[in-house]
């Protein structure tokens, strides 16, 4: 079994219109590279779930700046002043969490759950915008599952069977979005023969890898992903 293929072949997958979960928590697990080719084939009116919208003029961003996306569910945007301001002119549709609560909706989806049910928010204003059910006598919020058609994140290394190894905190949200989609787009540093890897420092097995993407360098955009975990 080998998973490895052309980055523009892997992307294909993603069209017009798909919910696409990106890994990555500012520069750590985002997939640059997955992201410039998803610009450069033009596809657009993309729901985006990621940690946050990186900063201006890089990863998601310009995807943002470039109009192809019309909601993005993330966490907080205040590394991105760019993505403020779209959000404020109306641009784009934002959808903003606690981000504990965006990785529980995202592993709910991955688990095949409905939801979860939390306190976090329910003396705030956003229990006005949210499904309220009574437990032992308290109220909740009930925050819907999140699932996507595609993920795409990045790994520091992968056998050609999809088994990933990801680099320190680099796995942040990169496993749980690969749970919670029904395709998932890895690009990694490294691809290793099948078999080579020690099962028991397999992050993310390969049942939940569809492609594989190899690069051929990092550019400067990926900053401090220098080592990797082999």
């Amino acid at each position: 079994m080998d998973k490895t293929m052309a980055i523009e072949q892997a992307l294909a997958a993603v069209q017009d219109g798909h919910t696409v979960m990106v890994g990555g928590f500012g520069v750590p697990g985002t997939p640059f590279m997955l992201i410039d080719q998803l610009l450069a084939q033009g596809t657009r009116n993309l729901t985006l779930i990621k940690n946050e919208a990186n900063e201006a003029g890089m990863g998601v961003s310009k995807l943002l700046e470039a109009g192809r996306v019309r909601t993005l569910v993330a966490s907080h945007l205040g590394l991105n002043p760019t993505a403020v301001a779209m959000m404020n002119r109306g641009e784009i549709e934002v959808e903003l969490y606690p981000q504990g609560i965006l990785a529980e909706k995202i592993r709910a989806g991955g688990a095949g759950l409905l939801g979860v049910v939390t306190d976090i928010g329910i003396d705030t204003i956003l229990r006005e915008s949210r499904q309220l059910v009574p437990i032992d006598g308290r109220e909740a919020i009930l925050e819907p599952a999140l699932r996507a058609d595609i993920a795409l994140i990045h790994a520091a290394t992968a056998d050609r069977a999809g088994n990933l190894q990801f680099a320190k905190s680099a796995r942040n949200f990169c496993p749980l979005m690969a749970m919670a989609a029904e395709r998932v787009i890895v690009e990694t540093e490294t691809v290793v023969p099948t078999g080579s890897l020690d099962p028991d420092a397999v992050h993310l097995p390969g049942a939940f890898v569809d492609h594989i993407v190899v690069l051929d360098e990092l550019t400067e955009e990926y900053g401090v992903l220098t080592h990797h975990v082999l």
